[in-house]
């Protein structure tokens, strides 16, 4: 049987195309060189990309799959490939070509992080190192969001979109022109903790991108640095130009991202504004009570409520709600709302107080 690839690439016998993909993405960034300093890194990295090389290519895969590496190298018994050919496979053994050709450069930290191994608040990203580490089992990017342009994984594209091999000509001129591709929309979710405070998200894009040669494309991999101000409302939209894939045909389409509110355990969001439920019991909101309000920069506000708490009654704490938009040094209103609790059951004697004490109407 000779080497196993699937085993080398960490999956199993029969994976699909999109699998031997993921695979080959892990494997190649774990053990390049730049980044694995063990002795035999070089060797692995080179049989991974041997591995990807067979099995990402469909007819090398069913050969391989067949007769094993032994019979697929030898073009022994078996691997004929046609009546009176043989099929005759060597590595080219450049690892790095393999890995250039996959994610669209030599450098795998320049590829995602634009220079060196961090991603920093120099370059348009977080305040802290994001070094990869390749320890784990995991996918280095499980951090990140990811997703394609296939309009899978929460994307939809723009009604009316072109097929890719449809040239437009000019009524005039009848000269071929490039149009651009519709926008790809994504909803991206943010907690009202992340309003609040501001927040940078991540991330990683596949796309398709031209080589040199203006003609084929390779598939590159991009981490998008989307930045979320202060305040931001729910339906805002941030805009990636022509970070689509991209074609001899068209123009690369624009990224978007739509803001839309995660669900909170305490409050609500109106606008600028917060709203927050108190629950009180009713002898709290007949006799009076005070109710500790919690606020989305973690302080506790102490709210006296002297009076009776009627239905639907509100009370407003000025400045506690999220930052402006467009004035993040000033804010909206805490809205707290009143919820009361009624007994399941009252005793007779207590009923025979209640109705000679509380008011006719």
């Amino acid at each position: 049987m000779g080497k196993d690839y699937y085993k080398i690439l960490g999956i199993q016998s029969g994976a699909n195309e999109e699998e031997i993909k993921k695979a080959y993405r892990k494997m190649a960034l774990k053990f390049h060189p730049d980044k694995n300093k063990d002795p035999n890194a070089e060797e692995k990295f080179k049989e991974i990309a041997e591995a990807y090389e067979v099995l990402s290519d469909p007819k090398k895969k069913a050969i391989y799959d067949q007769y094993g590496e032994d019979g697929f190298k030898s073009g022994g018994a078996g691997s004929s490939t046609g009546p009176g050919t043989t099929y005759h496979y060597t590595f080219h053994g450049d690892p790095h070509a393999t890995f250039a050709s996959f994610f669209g450069g030599s450098n795998p930290f320049d590829i995602f992080f634009g220079s060196g191994r961090h991603w920093n608040a120099n370059n348009g990203g977080a305040d802290h190192d994001m070094d990869i580490d390749m320890d784990g089992d995991e996918d280095p990017f499980s951090s990140f969001s990811h997703f394609g342009f296939n309009g899978l994984n929460g994307f939809h594209r723009g009604v009316g979109r072109r097929p890719r091999n449809e040239s437009l000509h000019s009524s005039s001129s009848n000269t071929r022109r490039k149009v651009q591709d519709p926008p790809v929309v994504h909803e991206l979710r943010v907690s009202l903790e992340e309003i609040f405070h501001g927040c940078t998200k991540r991330m990683r894009i596949t796309r398709r991108r031209l080589n040199p040669d203006g003609r084929t494309t390779r598939t590159e991999d991009k981490i998008l640095n989307i930045v979320i101000k202060r305040g931001w409302k729910e339906g805002t939209k941030i805009t990636f130009p022509k970070e689509g894939d991209e074609t001899p045909e068209n123009i690369p389409a624009d990224i978007v991202f739509v803001l839309k509110d995660k669900g909170h355990p305490q409050f609500k969001r109106d606008g600028s504004n917060i709203i927050y439920t108190a629950k009180v019991s009713l002898k709290e909101a007949l006799c009076g009570c005070t109710v500790n309000i919690p606020t989305l920069d973690n302080k506790v506000i102490t709210l006296p409520c002297n009076d009776i708490i009627k239905p639907g009654i509100i009370k407003r704490l000025r400045g506690e709600g999220l930052p402006l938009p467009k004035s993040p040094s000033q804010r909206g209103d805490m809205i707290v709302e009143f919820q009361v609790r009624f007994p399941d059951r009252i005793p007779p004697q207590s009923k025979e107080i209640i109705k000679q004490h509380l008011p006719q109407s």
